[in-house]
């Protein structure tokens, strides 16, 4: 669910609640558009996450730290020189927009009482943090928005801080009846999008709930409905907007099939079948729903550089590979060269001088062919002709198999990189995968006096039955796991013909019950290229019967006789391990 004026208003509540009388302690900008504060109040100390991230802008109250770097941010340090042991006044929200106001009391260099204000805009793209003093004027921003950049607000410092109209849009909790139903018939769209573009901070699933509370489709006009119809509608309408204004929120995620869904403050009644959890506040909403978004959203922005490398190589090797196969394509006809240089040396003996053709019978077909022939060359030397024809599509034809099954290797050996960028959950993680490109020769190595750690783990699993699971997240990962720490009698698990994980499962010597290979099956599932199918073909076998061929890259094995079973790549039950 888009993170709506509802949600902000339920976020705005909690911060009033929390941190109200509370002092700011520290300051600290993880990201360029991040802070965490630590606000301390009488009922211990709080951490409050803010995110202006454009592809994920997020507020809540969080247990978690984050670290930050060596030298603070130059909107970090202002901050910290204005704000550093402010005490927390006032936490409000204008209206139904996605902003929140943090009003902020501190001391300025002369001891004199003063109040600044930190306003958070949770707007997509335009998302920002903005820090004004008490008479509205921009101090900074954690993000300059120029002239060049938008012609409906600048925010820079020294310019008057106000709340752009883009959409003239109305104040869904003070309209009246009359002014609701004109500007929903005003509108000639579906009734859904009509709510959800006339009034502020209403989400499209927020109007669909508005909606299905009347027992009316959103497929509609509102010219289609009669003014009874209308007023019931705006009846709703105040209901649902009353929880608002009286801060009756139910923070809930709904969940298909253990993803997922939408989170809301409020419950949604026509999300019938999908499951549904309720929490305590919407900060654990945000947090749980966004957490593992938001890590994934990093780690694949400081990934880009490494997908660049990786994804140019793919594509090089791929076009190889094409012309490579077209090539030996050209190669098919050797042997018919090689019969016909055969049969005019059995039958060209009783030609005339310049003949152009030859009929003879081939006796690996017994059938009549006829052979062309250059009428300047003798019999012998036509012959001869076709078996160097033959001899150099040979040589040709057994060089490129060599190189097809070379650059085959090298695509597949990508694509298992490819996959262990889409499964990294860590700066450590893309620290051995640029480590492993380096070391293929895929990125030249950088000489600096600095060493770099490579701290990054195997994720490490335990089944139900209480046996212990690892999975490699990246090719030198995948060796370490399966050639150093896996027993001959542990178990070995990989997705067939798919790039993916090694999965050791650590038997002890013991008889694994069946629903172990299935719990395992499904991890190798997951981390591979085919997580997200109902049915991936896994391919398990005793660790003692794979093999690593002399020479072979990063994570590439042989097994010449192991079991298979087919099972999804669900592992919600599946319990992991944090080391």
């Amino acid at each position: 669910m888009a993170f709506d004026g509802i949600t902000v208003a339920a976020v705005t509540e909690e911060l009033s609640t929390a941190l109200t009388g509370g002092r700011i302690t520290k300051i600290a900008q993880p990201e360029t558009d991040e802070l965490l504060l630590t606000i301390k109040t009488t009922d211990g100390a709080n951490r409050l996450y803010i995110s202006a991230s454009a592809s994920l802008p997020l507020i809540y109250l969080t247990d978690e730290n984050k670290p930050s770097p060596m030298t603070a941010p130059n909107f970090c340090m202002l901050l910290r020189k204005h704000i550093g042991n402010g005490r927390i006044i006032q936490v409000s929200q204008p209206g139904l927009e996605r902003i929140i106001h943090i009003d902020i009391e501190h001391l300025d260099e002369l001891g004199d009482l003063c109040r600044k204000k930190l306003i958070v805009e949770i707007m997509g793209k335009h998302s920002n943090i903005i820090f004004c003093d008490d008479k509205n004027k921009i101090i900074d921003s954690i993000k300059h928005v120029n002239a060049q950049m938008s012609s409906v607000r600048e925010v820079l410092p020294g310019r008057e801080y106000f709340i752009p109209d883009t959409m003239a849009k109305q104040d869904p909790l003070t309209i009246g009846q009359e002014a609701f139903i004109e500007a929903l018939t005003g509108r000639p769209m579906p009734l859904g999008k009509a709510v959800y573009t006339s009034f502020t901070g209403i989400s499209p699933v927020a109007a669909e709930e508005i909606l299905s509370l009347a027992g009316l489709e959103s497929g509609m006009t509102a010219k289609d409905l009669s003014p009874d119809t209308l007023a019931h509608l705006y009846r709703q309408f105040s209901y649902y907007m009353e929880q608002i204004v009286h801060r009756s929120f139910h923070p809930v995620i709904y969940y298909d099939k253990n993803a997922p869904k939408e989170f809301c403050a409020l419950p949604l009644s026509h999300y019938t079948r999908y499951t549904s959890r309720e929490f305590d506040s919407i900060s654990q909403v945000l947090k749980n729903y966004y957490a593992t978004r938001n890590t994934l959203t990093r780690i694949r922005q400081k990934s880009t550089d490494l997908r660049h490398v990786v994804q140019t190589a793919l594509e090089r090797n791929r076009k190889k590979h094409d012309l490579q196969s077209r090539q030996l394509k050209d190669t098919e006809n050797r042997e018919k060269y090689k019969i016909y240089g055969e049969l005019i040396n059995i039958y060209g003996y009783g030609l005339p001088a310049g003949s152009k053709e030859l009929n003879a019978l081939n006796y690996y077909t017994d059938q009549e062919i006829t052979i062309p022939l250059d009428p300047t060359l003798t019999p012998q030397e036509n012959s001869q002709k076709y078996f160097a024809k033959y001899n150099k599509q040979k040589r040709t034809f057994e060089a490129l198999t060599e190189l097809i099954r070379a650059t085959g290797d090298d695509i597949r050996y990508l694509e298992s990189i490819s996959n262990a960028l889409d499964i990294a959950m860590n700066e450590a993680d893309l620290a051995q995968i640029k480590e492993e490109l380096i070391q293929s020769g895929y990125i030249r190595r950088k000489y600096t006096k600095k060493k770099v750690k490579l701290t990054s783990r195997p994720m490490h699993y335990i089944s139900s039955d209480g046996y212990h699971m690892y999975v490699g997240k990246n090719n030198l990962q995948n060796d370490e796991l399966t050639f150093s720490f896996a027993s001959g009698n542990d178990w070995w698990f990989h997705a067939k013909s798919a790039p993916g994980s090694h999965v050791i499962v650590k038997s002890g010597g013991a008889e694994l019950p069946d629903r172990v290979f299935e719990e395992a099956g499904r991890l190798a599932a997951y981390y591979s290229k085919s997580r997200g199918s109902d049915k991936v073909e896994i391919d398990y076998v005793e660790k003692k019967h794979v093999k690593k061929p002399n020479g072979a890259k990063p994570g590439f094995v042989v097994y010449y006789t192991n079991y298979s079973l087919v099972i999804d790549s669900d592992i919600s039950a599946l319990q992991a391990v944090s080391e």
